[in-house]
């Protein structure tokens, strides 16, 4: 090991930002579908190497070294996310004819763009920089910092964050209950460098027995938070959730002239009996922007569920909806999701908060529609965002705390006022992305918001993954990508003890600060014997 680490260490050039790229893909490896835990481990293992060639050339001048160690951390995210996020140009495929030329921008310019808080992190972290097992914290206080600023900076886009990594199954995902994603990120961070050890021998003992303890505190907190899992709620669920997954295809979507037969597939998946000896569904989930045209002008498409629903029955459905303010004025449009009851009633709606820039907003629209960039979604004007989010009240008195597609990635989001809540709803449309790595990665991102809040996880997808999971991120029953069917899963109304988000917010921070005050007290130890 000792050889291997001197040898990347003595890499310069283009050669040293090529494993860079490399060690970063391999990374990717760890996420949804693949899991493969231990690539993470290489990956943080070689950048750690990458730094120490780079810091153990002083003569270069703070400048110079700062801007080196950017630009190697950068060369990893761009490795990292482009072997994660080369699925979105799918989106653009659906109608090539128009976004076709968007596809680099897409393929190669928003990785170049999330690199750059990887990048980031390795500049905070060669700033702390000095030997043994602190330029671990140091590396690991910069990725954690650099993946919450990613979280909201330019809206925030916190997808694939590195703490996914390590949070693959049930009792592995607990730990985000406690000290959240960004937590989890900062102690895997560091647990994944600790192979680089090995390579200077100095700290290893010390390391090595951080990482057993932090390990067995990672899945020692799993299994008891599992094992001390009541359900009050008996044997027999309190209401059955059927989960309808039409499976249409984008193109077809965006066809005006096939909107009455796509809503009549969903009515019939909707109506269709229950397995023999099975109850009659409570609930019925349509996925987001299921009905094809505008409900509330639409009253035969109000009486025509009025029909297909049993008396009792509720359905759930994501649609678009608009509002129209003074004469003259454009309407504005919303992502939104009805609740309708048997009688064909609109119950309650809630609007989607955080729009997704490209596909349902344009950014700086103005300046960008002067140089062609149009949404993916063809609307005018685009979605509007609404100004806060509403609960979904069912007839029976349940409350649904929706999150529609995307924003289910954002775990600060979710306000306090989701403890009012029956269960998360997540309605999405995954269609756009085709049989690629990005619908599983958003149904494992979709899965942590129900450990994180202790609350049971509704999710209907056009495409799937669509699937009910328990408080402790285990699913109850799912149907598979592109299993064009119906599921009748019974919903347990019961939560599992949790942190508030601020207290999340808050051990977070106490973990960084600990990574801070070991690298900074290292790190002036450095200078002084280097004195």
């Amino acid at each position: 090991m000792e050889r291997l680490a001197g040898r990347i260490m003595l890499l310069w050039g283009a050669r040293r930002h090529a494993l860079a790229f490399a060690a970063g893909a391999v990374g990717a490896l760890a996420l949804p579908p693949f899991g493969m835990f231990g690539a993470l481990f290489v990956s943080f293992t070689l950048l750690v190497w990458l730094m120490d060639g780079q810091a153990s050339h002083p003569e270069s001048g703070w400048v110079v070294r700062l801007r080196s160690v950017f630009l190697l951390g950068w060369s990893f995210g761009f490795g990292y996310f482009l072997a994660g996020l080369w699925w979105l140009g799918n989106a653009l495929l659906v109608e090539a004819d128009q976004f076709a030329w968007a596809l680099p921008l897409a393929v190669l310019g928003l990785p170049a763009f999330l690199a750059l808080f990887f990048g980031l992190a390795t500049m905070v972290a060669g700033l702390l920089w000095s030997d043994g097992l602190a330029r671990l914290a140091a590396l690991a206080f910069g990725f954690g910092l650099a993946e919450w600023l990613r979280s909201f900076v330019a809206t925030g886009f916190p997808w694939n964050a590195i703490g996914y990594g390590a949070m693959q199954t049930p009792i592995m995902m607990q730990s985000s209950a406690v000290i959240g994603l960004f937590g989890v990120t900062t102690l895997a961070v560091f647990i994944f460098s600790l192979p680089a050890l090995f390579g200077t021998r100095r700290g290893l003992a010390a390391g090595m027995a951080c990482g057993i303890v932090l390990l067995c505190a990672h899945f020692g907190y799993g299994a008891y938070r599992l094992s001390t899992t009541t359900d009050d709620a008996g044997d027999d669920p309190q209401k059955i959730v059927r989960l309808v997954q039409p499976v249409l295809d984008q193109s077809r979507k965006l066809q005006n002239s096939d909107r009455a037969a796509i809503f009549e597939e969903h009515l019939a998946l909707s109506s269709a009996a229950p397995a023999e000896g099975d109850r009659r569904p409570d609930i019925i989930v349509w996925p987001e922007t299921s009905v094809p045209f505008i409900l509330t002008e639409n009253q035969d498409a109000l009486a025509r569920i009025a029909e297909v629903l049993e008396e009792g029955q509720v359905l759930v459905a994501g649609a678009v909806r608009v509002e129209y303010s003074s004469p003259g004025s454009p309407p504005r449009y919303y992502n939104s999701v009805y609740v309708i009851d048997d009688r064909g009633e609109i119950r309650g709606a809630a609007d989607k908060v955080h729009l997704t820039p490209f596909g349902e907003y344009v950014p700086f629209e103005d300046w960008l529609r002067d140089w062609g960039v149009e949404n993916l979604v063809a609307l005018p004007g685009g979605f509007s965002a609404a100004a806060t989010r509403s609960l979904l009240s069912l007839p029976d008195g349940r409350t649904l705390y929706p999150l529609i597609c995307y924003e289910a990635i954002f775990p600060h989001e979710i306000g306090d006022d989701v403890g009012l809540s029956t269960a998360i709803l997540n309605i999405t449309n995954d269609a756009w992305f085709g049989d690629t790595p990005g619908p599983y990665q958003h149904f494992q991102q979709a899965r942590l918001r129900a450990v994180e809040t202790g609350l049971p996880l509704i999710r209907s997808a056009n495409s799937g993954i669509s699937a009910v999971i328990t408080p402790a991120g285990t699913v109850v029953d799912s149907l598979s990508f592109n299993q064009k069917a119906f599921r009748d899963v019974g919903l347990k109304e019961v939560s599992m003890p949790s942190w508030s988000d601020a207290d999340r917010q808050t051990h977070f921070w106490l973990i960084e600060m600990i990574m801070f005050l070991i690298a900074v007290t290292s790190r002036n130890g450095f200078n002084f014997r280097r004195n």
